[in-house]
């Protein structure tokens, strides 16, 4: 069996059908699945209404593959859908800088995530505590009770836990935590099924009452890992040496490390990563993002997501760690075609190794921005790319988008106003030639 390549030298010069074929050759997906990443076979209207309330219509957004990635000594292609110019491309390269040295390498831990039931009127929260622990196996019987499938596949409800807030602006509150092993779905419906089953037994065990029942998005129970090694010479340019752009990427991470207005930045640029996969692959992005953020502060002040430093070769090394509570079963995943298609494009067997592939994204990405800051600047690499959509949106035709956007980037004025302005010289001209050899305009 031909061993699979991630390193598709001029992907982005072929046109998008034959970047479908090379994906499809890559992974060997069927005609199906082809169609499904190709828009062909996506959510029909039909299915879209079964999906939220209200529905008049589908959504479309452009899905792109990120090349270059080589994860645990597997080549893997990533599928992303974004709006935003140079994610995509943003994180190909930094994958192919990361190959320089040996790829990616990621771990992960179980997938444990937190159901949190609120009690309040307690008078003695040192007793109820006990009362509720001493009863620990009973509520998780309860709960378990709620997802008997989860509980045969050897998950489940497998601890409880009992938190007292002594003030709050309503004054005290106990809370207690089910601490639940989702295995391969996200797991939201099944924890806040199993809150809502043991709340009324919480509340006779306390004489308390229960107002919220509902998991945490804090999956820091559920953590995934990414680590790359840089050599200095992949970071060679012309006009720098690695070991330069070295020094500027690990001032860039000291800036986000001790600087939340700068972090909070630094955190978007990794998530510009990991979103498109979550969206591409139908994950519950928010979820994602907000338990991000939340773990970014979790030592009280909130810093980077990645951390970045030298060894004692002079390599580059980042690291990144965060909360990714992600599904291959259950949701989106199953009900939307394109989902599924880049689920099998991934070829992952479990919610976890999804998770080490989003963080191996956000990772690349992080690189990416950072060299980019650390060297030419953000503007330079984005604004050309960039140029295309404010070549389309000052109303070029197709034909003639590459063309304005290429004087845009040569005029170093990528602005609507002047775009509008080229794009009405172009009409212009086009029409007088028309006249000049007769024909009707």
């Amino acid at each position: 069996m031909k061993a699979k390549n991630s390193r598709l030298q001029g992907f982005y010069q072929l046109s998008p059908l034959d970047r479908l074929q090379a994906v499809g050759a890559f992974d060997g997906l069927n005609n199906d699945d082809l169609r499904a990443l190709h828009g062909a076979g996506s959510l029909t209207i039909e299915r879209a209404d079964k999906m939220i309330e209200n529905v008049v219509g589908t959504y479309s957004l452009p899905l792109g593959i990120a090349t270059n990635f080589q994860i645990n000594g597997k080549d893997t292609l990533i599928p992303m859908v974004v709006e935003e110019p140079s994610i995509v491309a943003g994180a190909s390269f930094a994958a192919k800088l990361a190959r320089e040295g040996g790829g990616f390498t990621t771990s992960s831990t179980e997938s444990l995530m937190i159901g949190q039931i609120q009690l309040v009127h307690i008078a003695d929260h040192a007793a109820a505590s006990e009362i509720i622990l001493r009863n620990k196996a009973d509520l998780l019987a309860i709960a378990n009770r709620q997802s008997t499938s989860l509980v045969a596949l050897g998950g489940g409800a497998k601890d409880v836990e009992v938190h007292s807030f002594p003030a709050s602006p309503m004054g005290p509150m106990l809370v207690v935590h089910l601490i639940v092993d989702c295995l391969d779905a996200m797991g939201a419906n099944a924890i806040n099924a199993m809150a809502e089953a043991v709340a009324p037994r919480l509340e006779a065990l306390t004489g308390g009452r229960a107002y919220l029942r509902i998991l945490s998005n804090l999956s820091d129970r559920r953590l995934a890992t990414a680590r790359c090694v840089i050599p200095a010479r992949a970071l060679d340019r012309s006009d720098l040496r690695g070991e330069d752009v070295i020094e500027g990427i690990l001032w860039a991470y000291a800036f986000a490390a001790v600087d939340p207005y700068r972090a909070a930045t630094h955190n978007k640029g990794i998530l510009n990563g990991i979103d498109p996969v979550l969206l591409a692959t139908g994950q519950d992005w928010r979820a994602i993002e907000s338990g991000a953020h939340a773990y970014a502060a979790r030592d009280g002040r909130y810093t980077s997501l990645t951390t970045w430093e030298q060894d004692a070769e002079g390599n580059l090394v980042g690291t990144l760690t965060m909360p990714l509570a992600v599904g291959i079963v259950g949701g989106a995943v199953k009900v939307h075609p394109t989902a599924a298609a880049a689920l099998k494009l991934l070829n992952v067997s479990s919610a976890r190794e999804l998770a080490e592939v989003c963080v191996c994204a956000g990772l690349a990405s992080n690189l990416a921005a950072m060299r980019a800051l650390a060297t030419e600047g953000i503007q330079r690499g984005h604004m050309s790319l960039h140029a295309r959509q404010i070549a389309m949106s000052a109303g070029a035709a197709p034909a003639l988008v590459e063309e304005v956007a290429e004087r845009l980037i040569a005029e170093r004025c990528i602005k609507p106003a002047r775009a509008a302005e080229i794009v009405r010289e172009m009409h212009d001209m086009f029409a007088l030639q028309r006249i000049e050899v007769g024909v009707p305009c």
